[in-house]
């Protein structure tokens, strides 16, 4: 028998993957496979979830939602009235200006992981698993070998402001840039 507060978990989990699903639901990942973009959202929750062993209600729901304000046209006010305040300042943390420069959004991420709440370090490592594995996986259409690669290591660059956060996570993290370089060398030299 669940007790209320797993209850209450699953309840709020359900209700931000419901949310996240209706916000995304004509938006794809970028390989080309054209996997539904939910899935990317309940891999990063599951990542957290099984992996890194957070149980927390909030900090689960925050990873469902975490592209919601980047990626869709979801306001703060929305966010924060369906979610409250706490969920949303963990997806503000973890999102991105869309109006600033490629380049200056990847720097900004490196900067300011060190800084980052407990929670949000923990949505930032496991959105980072999710999408090394897709270098594999599922590719973004169109990256060359030379950009997927480069993913990897600004990644890495990334996952080094929150060492210390989840060492079952971050344990994971590195297995999985050490296969993924190792698949891309491979690819690289036709092996």
């Amino acid at each position: 028998m669940k007790t209320h507060s797993e209850i209450s978990t699953l309840s709020l989990l359900l209700k931000a993957l419901k949310f996240a699903a209706q916000k995304h639901q004509h938006q794809h990942r970028k390989g080309g496979l054209a996997i539904p973009y939910i899935n990317h959202l309940i891999d990063v929750t599951d990542i957290l979830l099984n992996i890194g062993q957070v149980e927390e209600a909030e900090t689960l729901a925050a990873a469902a939602l975490h592209d919601t304000l980047e990626d869709t046209k979801t306001t703060p006010e929305e966010l924060e009235e369906m979610f409250g305040h706490h969920i949303l300042s963990l997806v503000e943390e973890v999102t991105d200006d869309k109006r600033l420069p490629k380049e200056e959004r990847k720097r900004l991420q490196i900067e300011r992981a060190p800084r980052a709440s407990f929670e949000a370090k923990q949505i930032k490592l496991a959105d980072k698993i999710s999408n090394v594995r897709d270098m594999i996986a599922a590719p973004p259409a169109g990256w060359s070998l030379q950009r997927r690669k480069e993913y990897v290591a600004w990644a890495e660059k990334v996952i080094e402001g929150v060492r210390g956060t989840n060492e079952p996570m971050e344990r994971y993290f590195d297995e999985i840039c050490q296969q993924v370089k190792v698949a891309l060398e491979n690819e690289s030299t036709g092996e």
